[in-house]
């Protein structure tokens, strides 16, 4: 395994670290973007995620071949099915990084040219959205991103699958992962429809002179033996692996009563967010909260604990003064038909 910065020994970033796990127990947040400056440990943190996962089937051929889809299995792999063989293994969780020079065929798929050329026939190839099924796909400096492919990723993260078309041939591919993005704001922002869709956000703000002390020790140490610094933190980071571990198989048991369901609304409400993402993320995001606290109900601090998260950055003040200016108009027409004499 390669030698990643524990995640026990990061320094201070305490919201950081609880979006991260929040995303790791329920993909269904909607994925965790980190936004800052650069040099706060961002990419570090988010690196230092494939310690705490537990392992997950992996595909064992590299054109994503499954016993579900045998029509689109590659002659090796239907060769292992007649000879009973699985198509996948147990293997740990791996961090996808997307390359900002990436094309929309890399991200979704296409045609295996390979086996065009070898074979006579046409084979839709899986991209990076299926790499990262069961896995964390990281993209750094998603404000810089082309929109389309920054749209296609979170489609796919939302949907759970990849549709990849060329002329008549669909094939579909499953792409359920944990969906990581970050960027620094003075490069530029994100649309607004990328960002709402993005279900928790961090701002990461540079640490305070304690903290920043520890993280250069720490740094310094892990530079000069990695291995020692992990194995000093070993027992840290298999408690929190089994917390994870063990949250992700309660999630599905946790359950937000009436009342947390109506106080979140509420509470949207009361920040005049318009959008009705807002309130699902910030449910999805109390229940895992829940499930790392080992209940099966969430409760009014599991609001209170995610809030910020999950709601920051979702008013829009241009929205604001149109609707003020739509709502006086439509006063001003209800009183103009009020006033109708025919």
């Amino acid at each position: 395994m390669n030698e990643v910065f524990p995640f026990p020994a990061l320094a201070g970033q305490e919201e950081l670290k609880l979006a991260l796990l929040l995303a790791l127990v329920n993909p269904a947040v909607g994925g965790v973007l980190l936004q800052g400056p650069y040099g706060v440990g961002k990419t570090t943190a988010v690196r230092s995620l494939i310690d705490l996962m537990p392992p997950a089937p992996q595909p064992i051929c590299v054109h994503g071949c499954s016993e579900d889809d045998p029509d689109a299995q590659c002659s090796d792999c239907k060769e292992r099915v007649a000879r009973g063989e699985p198509l996948t293994r147990e293997e740990p969780v791996r961090l996808i990084e997307l390359p900002l020079n990436a094309r929309m065929e890399d991200v979704v798929g296409g045609i295996d040219e390979r086996v065009a050329l070898e074979q006579r026939r046409v084979l839709l190839e899986p991209g990076v959205l299926f790499a990262a099924h069961r896995n964390i796909l990281y993209v750094d400096e998603i404000n810089l991103l082309d929109h389309t492919i920054a749209d296609a990723i979170l489609d796919a993260a939302a949907q759970g699958r990849t549709f990849v078309r060329r002329g008549a041939m669909v094939r579909l591919f499953p792409s359920n992962f944990v969906l990581i993005g970050s960027m620094n704001p003075e490069e530029g922002r994100l649309r607004p429809q990328i960002m709402d869709r993005f279900g928790l956000r961090v701002w990461v703000h540079p640490l305070h002179r304690s903290d920043r002390l520890e993280a250069v020790r720490s740094g310094r140490a892990f530079r000069a033996n990695p291995t020692a610094f992990r194995t000093l933190h070993t027992p840290r980071i298999m408690t929190l692996a089994t917390l994870v571990a063990r949250a992700r198989e309660a999630l599905p048991a946790v359950v937000a009563s009436d009342e947390i369901e109506e106080a979140a609304v509420a509470l949207v409400e009361a920040l005049h967010i318009p959008s009705h993402r807002a309130e699902a993320v910030l449910l999805e995001a109390a229940r895992a909260h829940a499930a790392l606290a080992a209940r099966e109900v969430t409760e009014t601090n599991d609001l209170r604990a995610v809030a910020a998260l999950a709601l920051r950055q979702r008013r829009s003040p241009a929205l604001e003064n149109e609707v003020t200016r739509v709502v006086a108009e439509d006063t001003a027409i209800a009183e103009a038909v009020r006033d109708l004499r025919i």
